[in-house]
């Protein structure tokens, strides 16, 4: 299987090779949203607002937040050069830290020193209904699954290719017959099903949360697979990414959903299923009590964003439209990857070398042969990836691939070989070979599990003797005085200073447009998203 693979991609790859020779393949899209908790001098979670002086969180582009007042989030226009990125991102860190004060942005997945489930501040996004119902919509997972699973914070990474390059495959394949929206629908959820069979390699390339606080679990009550590190800390000796085992994003309700992401239709119809599905248990929590909302409703998922994910089927969606009403009209867009902890030894979370190497793998997900998951692999599809995040950098672990087990170096070694000829393709369109490069660079991880993020922040721990805390608290410091000492853009620093304001009358205009009370206005957000925009029946064979 894997020999037939691997002459199925190095065909598609030297005949895209010849295209981009000619000018004829674009560049990949992509853009960054990456979250950083703020927390104090001292290392404790923010108890402020979000800072007037950052604009309005609801309506501003670039700055907002995400489930916590105290949990800043960074979001970068769409750029076809990782670099470019990256110094957007660097700038709205240096706008941010002059006026921050003496407050902090913390440079790890796992949380600064909480106080208990209230000190997680839920964000408040206004008096405006679509401001009430974001806020609504945080009270409801804290009343699911509490607030401190909602103080982690990640990167998130979202790609699309060109229309030339969906244009050039279909016809490389054939499948001129297909019109070009359901043909790159159906090639992106192909993208998505290898990656989620793979998704393992880049949590254990870039897994960087093998310890906590102590305060991130308040009921004292400690699993085993941690051990403690000093007084304050709690370390798991081979985990990759504390953020993505069962202690951070994880949904026992959610499990039953079964989306294995055949198609586009079996993501939708799973979803809207969902959506419109009361869970008994949510029911006894209350939705409206007496005119205090507790959550948008008692179904499986309040909206759709609820849905936790490695990665994302994704497009922009009209004022009008949910997301998935959005996916059904016009196909998918691009993708999301959700899996990405943030590396507390870089100051933005993620460099370059790093994105260079998750546009070679995504391509690589994209280009191999991808079949449809049948329903015994969809009910085991996460195994792999859990044994990564709790066992990754064990010597002894062993993954199952096909019946066979293999250590992540065999088989890690194998898939990067593969996306040799994927870099080569990508490196025809740039300047030397940063794709190559970033392959080169990371290669050495697979032997040596000491070289992760993950091996070289417990190594930290270890050999200082700090917490936790007192290591995240010390980098975080570098970062600001960094962010503090490095001038913006110029043209950047007046488009952030002019989006503050205009960010800030954007929501007084949607606060004084609202002509409907809110329970109105969420009744008639459910109705419309009821409604299919196209529909599209299941396929044989596929799971709903």
């Amino acid at each position: 299987m894997v020999t037939n693979l691997s002459e199925s991609l190095i065909a598609r790859v030297d005949r895209l090779k010849g295209l981009a020779d000619q000018g004829r393949v674009g560049r990949l899209r992509r853009g960054i949203e990456k979250e950083g908790l703020r927390v104090d001098g001292e290392g404790r979670i923010a108890a402020t607002p979000h800072p007037a002086a950052l604009g309005s969180k609801l309506t501003h582009p670039h700055i907002t937040t995400d489930y916590s007042e105290a949990l800043l989030e960074y979001i970068t226009p769409v750029y076809c050069r990782p670099g470019d990125a990256m110094a957007f991102l660097a700038d709205l860190h240096r706008f941010s830290y002059r006026h921050l004060g003496a407050e902090l942005i913390w440079p790890a997945s796992m949380p600064a020193r909480l106080d208990g489930n209230d000190s997680v501040p839920i964000a408040d996004y206004g008096d405006s209904n679509i401001g009430v119902m974001k806020t609504v919509y945080r009270k409801g997972l804290d009343l699911r699954y509490g607030r401190i699973m909602q103080s982690i914070a990640g990167v998130h990474y979202n790609v699309s290719l060109p229309d030339d390059l969906w244009q050039l495959l279909r016809e490389l394949e054939g499948n001129t017959d297909t019109s070009l929206e359901d043909y790159r629908s159906a090639r992106y959820f192909g993208l998505i099903r290898n990656f989620r069979r793979h998704s393992w390699l880049l949590l254990y390339l870039f897994g960087a949360s093998p310890a906590l606080d102590r305060s991130f679990l308040p009921d004292g009550r400690v699993p085993e697979k941690l051990a403690p590190h000093g007084e304050s800390t709690l370390v798991s000796r081979h985990a990759t990414s504390l953020r993505m085992s069962d202690l951070g994003y994880q949904n026992k309700v959610q499990e039953q959903l079964k989306i294995c992401f055949n198609s586009l239709s079996n993501y939708v119809n799973t979803l809207r299923h969902a959506i419109a599905t009361p869970w008994q248990d949510y029911r006894r929590l209350g939705v409206d009590e007496g005119g205090e909302w507790r959550q948008l409703n008692a179904n499986i998922l309040q909206i759709e964003n609820e849905y936790y994910s490695d990665i994302r089927p994704k497009r922009v969606a009209r004022h009008d439209e949910t997301p998935s009403q959005a996916l059904e009209a016009r196909g998918v867009e691009y993708i999301e990857v959700r899996c990405l902890d943030l590396n507390p030894f870089l100051p933005l979370g993620v460099d370059e070398t790093q994105i260079r190497f998750l546009d070679t793998f995504l391509m690589w997900c994209l280009l191999s042969e991808s079949p449809w998951i049948p329903d015994d692999e969809c009910d085991r599809l996460d195994d792999n990836r859990r044994l990564v995040v709790e066992r990754g950098r064990d010597p002894a672990l062993r993954l199952l691939q096909d019946g066979r087990h293999r250590s992540i170096a065999d088989w890690g070694g194998e898939i990067l070989a593969e996306m040799v000829p994927v870099a080569e393709l990508l490196d025809r369109l740039e300047e030397g070979e940063p794709h190559g490069e970033a392959l080169a660079a990371l290669t050495p991880l697979l032997e040596d599990p000491a070289l992760t993020p993950s091996g070289r922040l417990l190594a930290r721990l270890e050999s200082t003797g700090e917490s936790f805390l007192e290591a995240m608290l010390g980098l975080a410091r570098e970062q600001a005085e960094g962010f503090r000492d490095t001038p913006m853009d110029p043209a950047r620093e007046a488009l952030f200073d002019e989006l503050v304001a205009s960010s800030r009358d954007q929501q007084a205009d949607l606060e004084a447009a609202d002509e409907e009370d809110f329970d109105t206005f969420l009744a008639r957000y459910f109705e419309r998203a009821r409604e299919v925009r196209s529909v599209t029946p299941l396929q044989a064979g596929e799971r709903s």
